[in-house]
């Protein structure tokens, strides 16, 4: 994953809340999760939803990883079918769930998908995956392509499962789902409920003005007089008569 533009969102939004990231396999991820090594985490579907929540995010392109020199480097895009006569690794990490890989099976997996590329450079086959992880081992000599007619891999935001996420895990799902500032909820929503809504003119309303409270001191829409604009501790000039004191 790279999740810099949702971590920069957040340092801004909230500079006062550290984000940490660790960086975990796929394999690793829910049990990072699971035993509270992480609040929440930027997985693949499935996820298990027995003890995990999760909200898919986004679908993401299936590329095909080759030598630069490779024929398939001179097109924007190529097919499953195209691959028939290739040989095409498939690592032990593989996170796309093939029923069936295309193109030549090699005669040994690769144990991981940064071996697999290591096979690619050296010319032994090629090697369909996400395109973040084609980004993620992006080497000079090699170059990717889109994949078509292939399995997808869906991203997901995932977290331990309640009846409602946490609300810092709120805030970070209203970033990476692309929610304004002021539409993000959370702890900003949080802060908004104790906030009264401005007071309406009773003349425009048609409702009668609600009089003081006797005994307890002048209050206004439940604001105390001190806490208001030209109240008694701002010293408004005025007299309890209500006009302007004389000044010698």
């Amino acid at each position: 994953m790279t999740p810099s533009k949702w971590v920069r969102i957040w340092n801004e939004r909230l500079p006062d809340v550290p984000l940490t990231l660790l960086a975990v396999s796929p394999a690793e991820a829910f049990g990072a999760l699971r035993e509270g090594a992480a609040d929440a985490g930027l997985v693949r579907l499935p996820v298990d939803r027995d003890d995990l929540s999760a909200i898919p995010l986004y679908t993401e392109t299936t590329v095909v990883v080759v030598p630069k020199d490779h024929l398939f480097a001179q097109v924007e895009e190529i097919f499953a079918t195209d691959l028939a006569d290739e040989l095409v690794l498939h690592p032990l990490d593989d996170t796309l769930g093939w029923e069936q890989p295309p193109g030549r099976p090699a005669l040994e997996r690769p144990e991981t998908t940064a071996d697999a590329i290591e096979l690619v450079a050296a010319g032994v086959g090629l090697l369909a995956l996400p395109q973040s992880l084609a980004r993620l081992h992006h080497r000079k000599d090699l170059t990717y392509r889109t994949l078509n007619d292939v399995p997808q891999s869906r991203v997901a935001l995932s977290w331990p499962a309640a009846d409602e996420a946490p609300d810092l895990v709120e805030e970070f799902i209203g970033i990476v789902r692309g929610r304004t500032v002021n539409s993000t909820r959370g702890r900003r929503a949080e802060e908004r409920k104790g906030q009264k809504e401005p007071k309406k003119d009773p003349k425009k309303s048609g409702k009668p003005a609600r009089s003081a409270k006797p005994g307890g001191g002048s209050r206004t829409g439940g604001r105390p007089a001190a806490a208001r604009k030209g109240g008694a501790a701002g010293g408004s000039g005025r007299g309890k008569s209500g006009k302007p004191r004389r000044r010698s």
